[in-house]
């Protein structure tokens, strides 16, 4: 069950979602830099309503309902805030209910070389948890270090990347037509030290808003709907996990389509024991502080 309410944010402050975002041009390194700069990240606010899709095996899941609240702003050359909270109640087998509260603030330098987060979580009554922390890149790796729950500084591989850069990568791989796309994510879950290796499959674009789709407050955007999007899903696995014989079990696998600008819409979190859709009920579009050029 806790799975579900960390696992979460990691899309959303991502990408859930990841996914949603803002930059001005994104500031990559490599190609993935002039790909994904045509149409630059929208500061945005957006209510995603959560509802059970089903539910599979043995689990006493009976129902489930909640909503999450993104934000995110800055630009590249202040760097991206993004503020994400999600309240979530869960019903289970004989009356059980687990209500959680769950609030994350973090920022990333448009360079993908800084990234500070806090994470506070309450379940039921339960005393509130947090993990609090910051990850530099610097001499081919990322050095972590962490206040919450416990100080404690350890190193991770240079290749991993942040939440936003995930999401411009995944975005730069979709213009340039592939279809699939590896990369080891950090965002700061768990316990400040969990490690994702995603698969992102990329699937064919969708031109503006097509005929006969059913509309949400983003695809009616006038800003909006004349955008490119992509249906994506994305499987996360525990990258310190061994895998047995055969083929690796996801911990949980997000699928959403992610517009050119950033915004993600018809989220879906797939835990294995129960499905969960996110439909966007609200979005706004924040004002972006003209920074061209950075001084």
């Amino acid at each position: 069950m806790p799975g579900f309410f960390y696992c979460s944010i990691s899309r959303f402050r991502s990408a859930v979602l990841t996914a949603a975002m803002v930059a001005a041009s994104p500031m990559m390194v490599g190609n993935a830099a002039h790909a994904a700069a045509g149409v630059p990240f929208l500061a945005h606010q957006a209510l995603y309503d959560l509802n059970l899709v089903k539910s599979r095996g043995n689990t006493s899941m009976e129902s489930a309902r909640g909503r999450i609240l993104y934000k995110f702003s800055g630009n590249a050359c202040e760097g991206y805030t993004s503020d994400f909270r999600q309240v979530s109640e869960m019903e289970g087998g004989e009356g059980k209910t687990t209500l959680s509260d769950l609030q994350s603030t973090s920022w990333e330098d448009a360079e993908g070389k800084t990234y500070r987060f806090k994470i506070l979580t309450r379940t039921n009554d339960s005393d509130q948890s947090q993990v609090d922390g910051v990850a530099e890149r610097s001499d081919g790796k990322i050095t972590v270090k962490l206040k919450q729950p416990v100080a404690k500084t350890f190193t991770l591989d240079g290749s991993t990347v942040f939440p936003t850069e995930q999401i411009q990568r995944i975005i730069a791989a979709a213009k340039q037509g592939k279809s699939l796309l590896e990369l080891t994510v950090y965002d700061g879950s768990d316990n400040g030290e969990k490690v994702y290796n995603t698969l992102s499959v990329i699937g064919k674009p969708i031109a503006g808003d097509p005929p006969g789709s059913t509309s949400d407050p983003s695809t009616t955007n006038d800003q909006m709907k004349k955008l490119t999007r992509w249906p994506v899903t994305v499987s996360y696995y525990d990258h310190d996990a061994k895998a047995n014989s055969g083929e690796q079990t996801p911990v949980y696998a997000m699928s959403f389509e992610l517009f050119e600008d950033g915004v993600s819409r018809a989220l879906v979190l797939d835990y294995n024991d129960f499905v969960i859709s996110g439909t966007l009920g609200k979005f706004d579009v924040n004002d972006v502080k003209d920074t061209t050029p950075c001084k």
